[in-house]
């Protein structure tokens, strides 16, 4: 690496993170502002709120990232632009392809950094935080759906009338067992509860039916442990839980919800795709930076970092929209995701047509 690459890799990467520093802290003071009377009110211990924000910072330097490497990208080329700097590296025989060289290598040592946060170490902080959240924040959760169904796997459905999340109680619990669409065997019961201790659903009051070429075998009984694909969890709040999961732990909800014949997982899918796509997003977001700011402009560098808010909001815009796309069910969640990073792309590359050379 040369010396003019270090220099401005430098330059990016402190850019970089003296932008995520000011706009987390900013996005801090604010939420503290905003929930400090919550905090007073119900008496949250010190160690718990300061533990919510360290859990807090990292998931909004996530969600922050793509605007903080497009500012510090416009911040530093504009620097170098509007201190000349620029036009000699040009002028010199370095080309504009080669000037990119720093930036993308900047770029990638972000991408895949923040790739692995998003996979793994976000997800992990994110469930301290949500405890939290529901705790003090939102208020106790209550399962509030009834006849809820689930497919437990190939030739099993599982029917639960209602159930109360905060006693671990279902009631109007049915099992059934089919082959070829045709019944074998169906367990009823009036209530089913969990056992934390054996890890089980205790079965009250119930009878099973089995059909049989001979006639029907009827079994009844008062009590019964029983190993169920559902758990407690399953009837928690679902609330932002992709935000939870880690990559392997995204996958197993994605099969999990497939294989049971549930709705919602194109929002689960969106999540898997989006932290895929992170790195190239940002090497997107830097390739226009560049290209938006490597002139020298009138008014100095105000101008381009303004326009850098702009096309950073106006990429965020987009995301949101095409995840909502995703999750209505109206566009594939992997074309989704990618909708605003080729979009982007082309703009990209028209523009670069444009750039001094």
């Amino acid at each position: 690496m040369k010396i003019l690459d270090r220099y401005i890799l430098l330059k990016f990467l402190k850019s970089f993170i003296f932008v995520v520093l000011i706009i987390v802290l900013i996005i801090v003071v604010i939420d503290i502002t905003e929930k400090i009377n919550r905090f007073i009110d119900d008496d949250v211990p010190m160690d718990r709120i300061w533990q919510y924000y360290l859990d807090f910072i990292p998931w909004v330097t996530s969600l922050i990232t793509p605007i903080t490497v497009f500012i510090a990208t416009v911040f530093v080329t504009a620097s170098l632009a509007n201190h000349t700097e620029i036009i000699p590296m040009l002028a010199s025989g370095i080309s504009f392809r080669r000037l990119l060289v720093p930036y993308f290598i900047g770029a990638t040592m972000i991408g895949l950094v923040s790739f692995y946060f998003y996979g793994w170490v976000i997800p992990n902080a994110n469930k301290s935080r949500r405890a939290f959240e529901i705790e003090f924040i939102e208020g106790k959760y209550y399962f509030n759906k009834s006849n809820f169904h689930i497919q437990i796997s190939p030739n099993k459905y599982l029917y639960i009338n209602r159930y109360v999340n905060t006693s671990n109680t279902g009631y109007g619990f049915t099992l059934e067992e089919t082959k070829d669409y045709k019944l074998l065997k169906k367990l009823s019961a009036a209530q089913i509860v969990w056992v934390p201790d054996s890890g089980k659903w205790l079965v009250r009051n119930w009878i099973q039916r089995e059909l049989q070429d001979d006639g029907e075998v009827i079994t009844v009984g008062d009590s019964l442990l029983m190993d169920l694909v559902i758990l407690p969890k399953d009837f928690q709040s679902q609330h932002r839980l992709w935000e939870t999961l880690t990559n392997p732990e995204l996958d197993n909800k994605i099969h999990e919800i497939k294989s049971r014949g549930l709705e919602g997982v194109e929002v689960y899918e969106v999540e898997k795709y989006f932290r895929y796509t992170m790195p190239f997003t940002v090497l997107v977001l830097v390739f226009i930076g560049v290209i938006v700011s490597s002139r020298k402009v009138r008014g100095g560098t105000g101008l381009q970092i303004a326009l850098g808010f702009i096309i950073s909001f106006i990429f965020i815009i987009f995301v949101i929209t095409s995840r909502g796309i995703a999750e209505g069910g109206l566009v594939s969640p992997m074309v989704a995701v990618w909708i605003p990073n080729i979009l982007f792309s082309i703009v990209g590359l028209l523009m670069y047509r444009y750039v001094p050379r």
